[in-house]
């Protein structure tokens, strides 16, 4: 890639699948739900799209499925003008995020990292000119620690600035 990266997002891309309850459940217990709804979603694409769309050129490093998930969350990106060279597709599920909305907009979420799960340092060294020309590189805890741990160091190496954003805590 070329052109410099304002902001570098190395971290999650999730399929956020959302039902509206009245309750949550108890243990056991089945309550009916709202209709599904299917959101791209994950907090590093959440970030590289927030970015994005506030006028940032952005870049990602991260993985999704070969899965209909990973065709909405690249679709999602791309179309946020979002840098996708460095999103790799990798064999099985892509992240989903399972997530319950209370009648007070309160949620409770389980997240499946899927191919978040299978992000390596590799991928980071691979994207280590990106990541070495921005200004910024964000992660997150969505995503494996030895690659975060990698990736900030290349980034604190260029003197690039690292942002942690510590969810979900490990």
């Amino acid at each position: 890639m070329s052109a410099q990266r304002e902001v570098v997002v190395v971290g999650s891309a999730n399929a956020d699948l959302v039902v509206a309850v009245d309750r949550r459940p108890g243990p056991g217990e089945t309550v009916l739900g709202s209709d599904l709804a299917v959101h791209p979603g994950g907090k590093g694409a959440n970030q590289a799209v927030a970015a994005a769309r506030l006028g940032g050129r952005v870049g990602i490093v991260g993985r999704v499925g070969d899965d209909p998930h990973g065709d909405l969350l690249r679709g999602a990106l791309g179309g946020a003008g979002v840098d996708l060279t460095h999103l790799s597709t990798t064999p099985g599920p892509s992240g989903v995020a399972l997530i319950t909305v209370g009648p007070d907009g309160d949620n409770s979420i389980i997240v499946s990292p899927g191919a978040n799960a299978r992000l390596t340092p590799a991928d980071a060294a691979g994207a280590r000119e990106m990541i070495a020309a921005a200004s910024v590189v964000s992660f997150q805890m969505e995503i494996p620690l030895p690659t975060i741990v990698a990736a900030a160091r290349m980034a604190s190496a260029a003197g690039v600035r690292v942002v942690l954003n510590l969810s979900p805590p490990a």
